[in-house]
């Protein structure tokens, strides 16, 4: 079988304003998909996307919350049904996250609580929601699927250095090492209605207000030696969504950063 057609079905894309989520957003509206922008305080943002993917010719809407508040999540999770003529999202990207600095000596409970609300537990709780919605209900076993039918995805974005040692930024790490775990086991929790990957990228964009020094020295470390652009993460989210025999699995956006152990120490 080759690769399905997403023509005509809706994601919702986490933190889809800027950066990264911007580039999945594009690269899936050129598959035909419409898209739900969610957006925490990106409204401007957000708002010129929506612009540029209806001049792509498809549907596309906003929705706002802080992915730290769940109550915020349930309401933006109806809203962006309610935004969708045909009341169903067949895909999601949890793509949102944030990158505080902290180390081991610095870590506290609130730092750790905020990095895994935003960045493995609101993930979670979307995907809950999804499966819900893809089973007509609360997740439970289902029965296999006919060959023809095709399921839901999901792809969840984690980080290229899950391997190495993030000194600089212990809660994130920590939090992105959860959404691997939730990724492998709701890949088997949800099967075979939903499929659940992740995209992990590495030298893609530096931190927001950081220079690329960071990335310049580990590009010419890496196999590829270079840095890598939003779309080559966008890529391999689409290639995830269209491959229909795919799940659990993880992609390193890294140029083969990954496989070099001692690159992210």
């Amino acid at each position: 079988m080759g690769l399905i057609d997403l023509a005509g079905r809706t994601a919702l894309i986490t933190g889809a304003a800027k950066r990264v989520g911007r580039a999945i957003a594009r690269a899936l509206a050129g598959q035909g998909v419409n898209i739900v922008v969610h957006y925490n305080t990106s409204l401007s943002e957000a708002e010129a996307l929506i612009a540029e993917l209806r001049g792509l010719g498809v549907e596309s809407w906003a929705v706002q919350a802080s992915l730290e508040d769940p109550p915020q999540i349930e309401r933006m999770w109806e809203k962006a049904l309610g935004c969708v003529p045909q009341g169903r999202i067949s895909l999601l990207v949890n793509n949102a996250s944030i990158f505080p600095s902290d180390t081991l000596s610095s870590v506290d409970l609130q730092s750790l609580d905020r990095n895994l609300s935003v960045n493995a537990l609101a993930p979670l709780r979307l995907i809950r929601l999804f499966a819900a919605q893809k089973r007509g209900g609360e997740p439970r076993p289902a029965p296999k699927r006919e060959a023809s039918a095709q399921p839901a995805c999901v792809v969840n974005l984690l980080d290229a250095r899950l391997g190495g040692y993030m000194k600089r930024h212990v809660s994130y790490a920590l939090s992105k090492r959860v959404l691997y775990s939730l990724t492998r086991m709701l890949a088997l929790e949800l099967a075979p209605e939903v499929r659940v990957n992740a995209v992990a990228p590495g030298m893609i964009l530096a931190p927001q207000g950081e220079s690329g020094e960071e990335l310049e020295r580990l590009a010419a470390r890496a196999p590829l030696a270079r840095w890598g652009a939003p779309e080559d993460v966008a890529n391999a989210v689409v290639f995830l969504m269209r491959n229909d025999y795919l799940t659990g699995q993880v992609i390193y956006v890294d140029g083969g950063a990954f496989i070099k152990e001692d690159l992210y120490g």
